[in-house]
Formats: C-alpha cells, sequence, structure tokens
C-alpha cells in the first residue's frame, strides 16, 4: 500500500530537481549577466583613465599656452619701455646729435596703441589708437579707460613729468581672446566630457565650484550641497590637478556614469524580479494543485459515502429480522451501535467538500464518547487515560461528526504504533484563545525527519493501508475548524505526541 506515497516521493524528487535546474538556470544567467556587467565597467573604467589623462595633457597645454601669453605681455611692455626710452631720448638729446636710432625705434612701433600725457593729461602725442580714439585731446573718460589696464610710464623732459600710456596690442589682444576660447572649450570639455561621467572643477581650496556637468538636480549656489558634492565625489576617484589662467590651480573631481551605477544594480534587481515571479508561479500552481486534490478528495469522499448507503439498508433489515426471531439482545444491541457506527461514517464522508456545520460543544464530553467506543474496539491491553474528568466543561466550535473521526483515526495509529499495548493519554487544556488537545501513546516513536511527511496523503508504515487517515485529520483541522494539527514531540521509542490546536469559543 506504499504505492501511493512512492508516487508523491517521486513527485517530490522531481520537484527538487525541477527547483535545482531553474536555480542553475538562473545562477548561470545571473553569472553571465555580472560578467557582461563587470566587462563594461571595465571598458568604462579605461574610457574614464584615458578621459583623466586627456584632461590632464590638456591642461599642461593650457598651462603652457598661458605662459606663452606671459611671455609676449612681458616682452610688449618691454618694448613699450624701449619705446618710451627712445622717445625720452629724442627730447633730451642736443640740436647735434643724431637721433636716427631711437626715430627708428619710435616710428618702429606699429602695433601697440602707446600715448603720451603731460601733467595736466593734455595729450602730447599717440600712435596705434583706434580712429574713434583720435579726436580726443584730453586723457579723460573711455581713452583714460582704455589705457586703465597698465600703469604708466613717467619720464621728465625739461622739468615737466609726462607720462606713456600703453594698452596691449591688437595681435596680443586676438591671441588673448583665442586663449580665453581655449579655456572656455577646455572646461566644456570636461565637464561634457565623452565618458559621461559626472564631473565637478572646484577652485583651490576645494570648497567653490567652478563648474559641472552630467549632474542632475544641481544647484551650486547652495554651499552646503555643494559641499557636500565636493566631499560624496573625492572619496570616488583621484583628483586630477589642472592650472587655469584667472583661477589658479583647479581640481578635477569624477564618478561612475549613471549606466555603469544602473548597471551594478542590474543582477540584483534581476533576481530579485526572477524571485517574483518564480514565487508568484509556485503559488499559483500550488493553489491549482491544492484545488486539483480537494476536487479528488471530495470526489472520493461522496462516492464512499454513495457505496456505503446500500450495505447499510441491508444490514438494517438485517437486523429488523433477527430481531422477529428472537436473537440475543445483547448481540442486537453491538451489531446496531457498528450499523450506527458506518451511518456516522457515511455521513462523515459525505460532509467532506461541504461547508462545516460548526456547533459549540463540550470538547471534554466529545472526547470521553469517543475514547468509551475505541475502548470496546481495541486490546485491553491498552490503558487509555484521559484529562480532565467527565464532569469538566470546555467548550469549542466543533463538527461532532469529523472531529471525532480526527480523534479515532490518531488513536487507532497510536494504538498500532504501540502493538496493542501500552499507555495512551490525553489531555485537553484551555488557554485565553485557544485550546489544546494533545494525544500522547509510548509506542515506537516517528523520527523527527517525518513529523511532516506523515500527513501526506499515502504514507504509512503499515503492511497494510492506504495512509490517508492523518492527511485526512489535518484537512478537517486545518480547513474545517481553522485549527492545528502537528506532532508536538516524539523520539525513537519514546513515544508521540499529537497536539490539535483550536479557536476557544
Amino acid at each position: 500500500m506504499k504505492i501511493a506515497f512512492n508516487v508523491y516521493s517521486r513527485k517530490q524528487r522531481w520537484k527538487f530537481f525541477l527547483l535545482g535546474f531553474a536555480v542553475v538556470i538562473v545562477g548561470a544567467s545571473l553569472w553571465y549577466t555580472d560578467v557582461v556587467v563587470r566587462k563594461i565597467a571595465r571598458d568604462e573604467s579605461v574610457k574614464v583613465a584615458m578621459w583623466a589623462d586627456a584632461v590632464q595633457k590638456r591642461a599642461s597645454l593650457v598651462k603652457y599656452t598661458e605662459e606663452f601669453f606671459e611671455e609676449i605681455k612681458k616682452e610688449e611692455k618691454n618694448r613699450v619701455q624701449i619705446w618710451a626710452s627712445a622717445y625720452h631720448k629724442i627730447f633730451a638729446a642736443a640740436l647735434d646729435e643724431d637721433i636716427t636710432f631711437y626715430s627708428e625705434i619710435v616710428l618702429g612701433n606699429k602695433t601697440i596703441p602707446v600715448i603720451l600725457v603731460d601733467e595736466n593729461e593734455n595729450i602730447i602725442t599717440s600712435a596705434n589708437l583706434d580712429s574713434k580714439y583720435s579726436h580726443f585731446t584730453k586723457f579723460d573718460g573711455k581713452l583714460k579707460a582704455f589705457f586703465s589696464e597698465y600703469s604708466p610710464i613717467p619720464f621728465t623732459v625739461e622739468k615737466n613729468t609726462e607720462y606713456i600710456y600703453y594698452n596691449d596690442s591688437r595681435l596680443f589682444t586676438e591671441l588673448r581672446d583665442v586663449l580665453d576660447d581655449i579655456i572656455e572649450s577646455f572646461i566644456s570639455e570636461v565637464v561634457i566630457n565623452s565618458a559621461n561621467v559626472p564631473v565637478i572643477i572646484t577652485d583651490s581650496t576645494k570648497t567653490k565650484i567652478i563648474a559641472h556637468g552630467n549632474i542632475e538636480d544641481m544647484d551650486i549656489s547652495d554651499p552646503d550641497f555643494s559641499k557636500k558634492l565636493i566631499s560624496r565625489m573625492t572619496d570616488k576617484n583621484p583628483s586630477i590637478i589642472i592650472n587655469l589662467p584667472g583661477h589658479g590651480t583647479c581640481y578635477v573631481y569624477y564618478t561612475n556614469s549613471a549606466l555603469l551605477k544602473q548597471l551594478r544594480y542590474y543582477p540584483p534587481a534581476q533576481l530579485f524580479v526572477i524571485a517574483i515571479f518564480l514565487v508568484i508561479s509556485y503559488l499559483l500552481f500550488s493553489t491549482a494543485r491544492n484545488a486539483e486534490q480537494n476536487q479528488v478528495w471530495v470526489g472520493m469522499s461522496k462516492e464512499t459515502a454513495h457505496q456505503l448507503g446500500t450495505p447499510l439498508s441491508s444490514l438494517m433489515a438485517w437486523v429488523e429480522i433477527l430481531k422477529m426471531r428472537n436473537i440475543d439482545k445483547e448481540t442486537i444491541n453491538e451489531i446496531s451501535k457498528d450499523i450506527r457506527r458506518l451511518e456516522n461514517i457515511t455521513e462523515r464522508f459525505s460532509k467532506i467538500g461541504s461547508p462545516p456545520n460548526l456547533t459549540e460543544l463540550n470538547i471534554v464530553e466529545v472526547i470521553h464518547e469517543v475514547v468509551e467506543y475505541m475502548k470496546t474496539r481495541t486490546s485491553k491491553k491498552v490503558k487509555f487515560k484521559v484529562y480532565p474528568e467527565l464532569n469538566t466543561v470546555i467548550n469549542v466550535k466543533l463538527n461532532s461528526n469529523l472531529f471525532e473521526w480526527v480523534i479515532e483515526n490518531i488513536i487507532k495509529n497510536a494504538v498500532d504504533a504501540m502493538d496493542g499495548e501500552g499507555v495512551l493519554s490525553i489531555l485537553v487544556q484551555e488557554h485565553k484563545t485557544q485550546v489544546f488537545v494533545d494525544i500522547t501513546d509510548t509506542g515506537k516513536g516517528i523520527h523527527k525527519s517525518k513529523f511532516k511527511s506523515i500527513f501526506q496523503p499515502g504514507y504509512t508504515s503499515k503492511k497494510r493501508g492506504w495512509g490517508l487517515g492523518l492527511s485526512l485529520s489535518k484537512r478537517i483541522i486545518e480547513n474545517y475548524h481553522k485549527g492545528r494539527l502537528f506532532v508536538k514531540s516524539s523520539g525513537i521509542k519514546k513515544g508521540t505526541t499529537f497536539r490539535i490546536v483550536l479557536r476557544n469559543s
């Protein structure tokens, strides 16, 4: 009779095999995804490293360009000073002195705007001025603003102090505009980079953000936000030190791109989605399987009740015939009890699958009645003990027929486990919201690994039997009475205790 359980066991093994296969597939998928993510991360790291190296090289180029322009600036200032000296020599020369050389120096200035002003800011002479300044006679207004960048060069002519003002040459101005474009382009290329990494450029104090790129919701006007952002990005990668004209030493900070961050979180997110899918699938299949099993149980129970109906009617007729033949009354009474018992069994099977009709009953009285019935049909070597006594009242909502069936099944299993000899104790305890029924035998016991298996359909340790009693009992307690039935404790050759938990009415 163990065929059913063997089928069930094989089914369980197949389930574990399929689950293991699914785990392998999911694991392989996650592993491959992780490999791809790591490869992309490495590729991006290489791109970022190349970008960082390019930033450093471009920064060096900008620094060199700035130094070059500073040299040009100094050179122009020297030329102005030479021009001023030559002009001074012309005015200080004697009448017979050759001033050709000095004149050539003065006339040789074709690019640097200069203007000679006396003490009263009257314009004495000028060179290389834009036409919009040619009509000025006094050194004031726009003209004074134009020559305000550099300090004038003073010199004395016949005890009068005159001043030479100068500005950058047109060539130098154009080159400076080019430098400004280079710096602006450099900053743009840093913050809007091909690596698409979030980047910021700070000043030398590392407290002020000069420029930023690829950072959403950026509010650099907020000092607290800027401070937190700089602190967060400082921990990510080493800074790149650059020198920018007008800013001095600056620091470039960058972190991983948004794509890389998303890819890093992709495998766990994928695992989470797969896990949800598997759980939902399992619940759906489990629900469908349980519904199918319930239909089988209900169909089998109804058919059993139907099949028992005909021989029961016949037996009842035979009892009436026996009564008319004056058969021993005690014999007829015992036969009648068994017929009533069969009627109860038929009723129990017929109620499987129907909404339970629960009535508030004294559970102690119900258990005592079942035990009294089982005593007369069990070996005399089995001693029954029921606590508390019959006069104790503990009311619980029960379906009497179905609940008695559960107690009978557990008692039968206990008697079989004791080989028809031992002590069977039933203890009923009332708590605040629950009632516990503990059924203890002194039999062979159950190994801990079988505590759940014994409730599976088809499980039996007997040579003859279908292994349905405990499975039906568990369904009756949990599905119809909303309680629990489980093995409270057991050990090999130490007996077993089953516990039924019901809600206190």
